[in-house]
């Protein structure tokens, strides 16, 4: 058996990343190299603006540069009390934003965004429920008003369907009538958003969706009380239909529309789901008018609301970074451009966090992405200074922008990979667990019901990814044998884990060193007492490397067909056993296991 603490852990990186030196540090040692985007130019050099040019998608996205999203805004709804048709400003402030103004549309300007993305909830002004699809007048109104404000700064602007209280699980109700209805919502909405915004270039840019476009079709709504249970080739499948009828349905508008670039989102906007083969862009009569977008908020334990985890910067977590972000190059050797449409670190502050925009825009001017940052008034002071309120990021936005019009392209990509190389030297300084491909360790990924208590969630072992205070016992995996792994959460600020929203026992490596093994669950003790399971366990994959066995994960609708249980039998296995459990505090949890030949 070996255990490892994550508490040592967590104190040496925080000692460690005091020492990784800011990079507005003026040591030549310590300094990166400087890195830019895309020159704000017209691709020929010409004098007219690139609105007026036949761009390409490559070339649209390296001209929206670096982006901010209007979040909370304009998408914010209510599906629990949805009263359609209120004054626009109602629904503007519900999630507690101020009422956009010229002036911080200005500041973002300022502050060296180059693209305002505008999240909104169409359905806010449309009674669909009682068959009438049309979008009331004055949301029209009041969202092309805020369209005008950033175009008359010069910027460009994206504007989509972002969740809008859930009608879109509408697509995967049990009865065929509503599924239909979900269609012709759906083209009815995007038709008079078009035919109204007409008149507008190349620079408003339509995006038919948010995150809704996956998993999420299956989501549990008003709309749908029992959710759906499409598959996931089928949610696959649906995306594709969806994205073509969108682009038809707009080039079939003619006009600006017949030609405007389209932004169409990836499976979850997830990167990796996205460069998924069963995922498609869909055929355009435009010619390379077509967008892709993806997010990023990788790790989440990190990026995440209430995240909790503070650390980043180690080897890993910089090249999983890279990784990623490399991955979409797939899609720009097919021409398409690449837009972050959100990303960000929401709750954590300081060094990392300034490390992870450096490189995550470094990457972005690699190969030529636009990021648009996900921001809700935590960054960006939307009603006193109107400007970034943490000097490192303002400087970091604010020096890249100003510099962009002085490199050409090739300077730009020889300097990002210069930079790329100095995060990944700085990033070796930072003490990290490696895991040999001889190794399989076993222990509890888990994050609390309000996220901000964390450990190692996610297929990569990472026991350095954990909230301070915590204690992790983890166990090397040698063969078949009895195992415990265990969590103590007493020793972190709140003194328990509020709550379970994801909890997994995992085994890094199990399925290479040790494939077809059960992980057979012997004994559950939450908070030093047993804790009985909602039904039976079972041991599965989801990347043929990690072997896990879900405790409580919402987020899985079937069983999937890998799973397998001791002597085979899988009635009554669920991936949320512990569904009695989630709303407790929870102090401690140990899970004992013997490990098994399948």
């Amino acid at each position: 058996m070996r255990k490892v603490s994550a508490l040592i852990l967590v104190l040496a990186l925080l000692l460690a990343s005091c020492a990784v030196a800011s990079p507005s540090a003026t040591d030549g040692g310590d300094k990166p190299p400087v890195t830019v985007t895309e020159p704000a130019e017209s691709p020929d050099g010409g004098e007219e603006p690139p609105a007026a040019k036949d761009l390409t998608s490559l070339e649209m996205a390296r001209l929206m540069g670096y982006g901010i999203n209007l979040g909370n805004t304009m998408e914010a709804c209510d599906s629990k009390n949805r009263i359609p048709g209120r004054d626009p400003s109602v629904y503007e402030t519900m999630w507690g934003q101020p009422v956009t103004t010229r002036d911080m549309v200005k500041g973002m300007k300022d502050a060296g965004f180059q693209t305002l993305r505008v999240p909104i909830a169409w359905t806010n002004a449309m009674d669909f429920e009682n068959g009438d699809y049309t979008i009331g007048r004055a949301y029209l109104d009041r969202v092309e008003e805020i369209i005008d404000y950033a175009l008359d700064e010069g910027m460009y602007v994206v504007i989509n369907d972002h969740w809008d209280h859930g009608w879109w699980s509408m697509f995967s109700h049990p009865e065929q009538a509503v599924r239909d209805k979900a269609m012709d919502i759906f083209v009815s909405m995007w038709t008079q958003i078009a035919e109204r915004y007409e008149k507008y270039d190349n620079r408003l840019i339509f995006e038919p969706a948010n995150e809704e476009w996956g998993n999420r079709f299956n989501d549990k709504t008003p709309f749908n009380p029992t959710g759906g249970n499409l598959t996931q080739d089928e949610c696959y499948e649906l995306l594709t239909v969806a994205a073509q009828k969108f682009v038809d349905t707009m080039r079939g508008l003619g006009g600006n529309n017949a030609s405007r670039f389209l932004l169409i989102p990836g499976y979850n906007t997830d990167v990796a789901m996205t460069c998924d083969g069963r995922f498609k862009m869909p055929t355009d009569t435009a010619g390379n008018k077509l967008l892709l977008s993806v997010h990023y908020y990788t790790p989440w334990s990190y990026c995440g609301d209430t995240s909790g985890v503070g650390q980043w910067g180690t080897t890993g977590d910089v090249e999983e970074q890279n990784t990623l972000l490399e991955m979409l190059t797939k899609y720009t050797a097919q021409g398409y451009g690449i837009v972050l449409g959100e990303w960000g670190v929401l709750d954590n502050e300081g060094e990392d966090r300034l490390g992870y925009f450096n490189n995550f825009l470094t990457n972005c001017d690699l190969y030529g992405y636009c990021p648009l940052l996900w921001d809700t008034g935590g960054l960006f002071d939307r009603s006193g200074t109107r400007a970034l309120n943490a000097p490192d990021i303002a400087r970091l936005f604010k020096d890249r922008s100003t510099a962009r019009d002085s490199l050409t392209r090739e300077e730009i990509v020889v300097n990002a990979r210069d930079n790329i190389a100095w995060m990944l030297k700085k990033a070796a300084d930072r003490p990290e667990f490696v895991v040999e491909a001889s190794e399989a360790f076993a222990w509890i990924m888990f994050s609390s019901g309000d996220w901000s208590t964390q450990y190692s969630v996610g297929d990569a072992y990472k026991p350095e990814s954990i909230t301070a205070g915590a204690v992790a016992t983890d166990v090397e995996v040698t063969g078949p044998g009895t195992y415990e792994v265990a969590l103590d959460f007493t020793g972190t600020g709140a003194g328990y884990a509020d709550g379970i929203v994801f909890a997994a026992v995992g085994l890094i490596n199990g399925e290479i060193l040790f494939p077809g093994y059960i992980m057979d669950i012997k004994e559950i003790r939450i908070n030093g007492e047993p804790a009985e399971p909602s039904g039976k366990l079972y041991t599965t994959s989801d990347n043929k490397v990690c072997t896990r066995v879900n405790l409580y994960n919402e987020w899985v609708s079937d069983i999937p067909a890998e799973a397998r249980a001791a002597g085979g039998d899988l009635t009554g296995a669920t991936p949320a056993p512990l569904e009695h459990y989630v709303n407790e505090h929870i102090e401690t949890i140990t899970v004992i296991f013997d490990y098994i030949e399948g």
